[in-house]
């Protein structure tokens, strides 16, 4: 089991070139996957779409990708023709000023326009996809360790509270033995102090049966406690459960508030209080889970 919060950095370098990668991960109720790459890197996003999507099922995962180079990223573009053509025109001028005895410095031509051309050199993002991969596949490693180690926190968290969830039900169950009896006794109690011997025994047992059909819990335990059963075996699944653990924790909830409606007797109101405090505390761990 996984929690949807981690981190993770890589590195790859290839002595020229060196790609940094850093993720993190935080909750969400779906997969939401945002890539930042270089714009050299523009053309490898659905390749890195590709290899994170098939190993993060759940959360939001921020993915940052730095590139850096050692060579320069211009080259310089000469054009020889044009550097003869300023030649010729320099030389032109000096045979018309009579300057012919001052030779032409190869800098001056040089420094003319267009002579010497600086042009971007544009990175080939295909031939280093290796290097990307291996640093995305280094964070994702550190990402995905990091979230077992807060997955496994989780757990032991969330069977404690089911334990606590757990022993709280059979308290619930145990006060509701004999409630009808208890229910029946009171009615003729408060009756007979009311009107005295005119109670009627068939009316008594009528309205007795009633007020016992009402406070009767006996299904909602039973959903309860397989409920409970399901999200322990969830707990220990080595598959995505998150989803699955939100469900079950929903109709948890549910069925405590009928008890909670129900409830015809104090001890079993109090132990609905407490119930429902544990819930809370795994639904707000559960909202971490992947």
């Amino acid at each position: 089991m996984n929690s949807m919060t981690g981190y993770g950095r890589g590195e790859s370098t290839n002595g020229n070139v060196t790609v940094i990668v850093e993720m993190k991960s935080v909750n969400n109720r779906f997969r939401d996957i945002n890539v930042r790459l270089p714009r050299e890197y523009m053309v490898l996003e659905p390749r890195v779409h590709k290899a994170l999507k098939d190993h993060v099922n759940r959360g939001r995962l921020d993915t940052f990708i730095r590139r850096s180079a050692n060579e320069t990223k211009e080259m310089i573009q000469p054009d020889p023709f044009l550097a003869e053509h300023y030649l010729k025109a320099m030389n032109e001028v000096a045979k018309r000023l009579q300057r012919l005895e001052e030779p032409i410095p190869l800098s001056l031509v040089l420094s003319q326009p267009g002579v010497l051309t600086p042009v971007a050199v544009e990175s080939d993002a295909l031939s280093e996809w290796t290097l990307v991969e291996t640093a995305l596949d280094a964070a994702r490693e550190e990402l995905c360790k990091m979230r077992a180690v807060e997955g496994k926190i989780l757990q032991d968290e969330m069977v404690s509270q089911l334990d606590q969830m757990q022993r709280l039900w059979a308290e619930v169950q145990a006060s509701a033995d004999g409630v009808a009896k208890r229910l029946h006794d009171k009615l003729e109690e408060r009756l007979t102090r009311l009107i005295g011997d005119r109670v009627e025994p068939n009316r008594l047992a009528q309205e007795a049966a009633l007020l016992a059909d009402k406070s009767d819990i006996s299904e909602e335990l039973v959903r309860i406690r397989s409920h409970t059963t399901q999200v322990l075996e969830a707990l220990h699944s080595d598959e995505p459960v998150g989803r699955k653990l939100d469900f079950l924790l929903q109709e948890l909830n549910r069925e405590i508030n009928t008890i909670g409606s129900k409830a015809a007797e104090h001890p079993i109101a109090a132990r609905v209080v407490d119930m429902k405090s544990v819930l809370e505390k795994m639904r707000e761990q559960a909202a971490n889970i992947e």
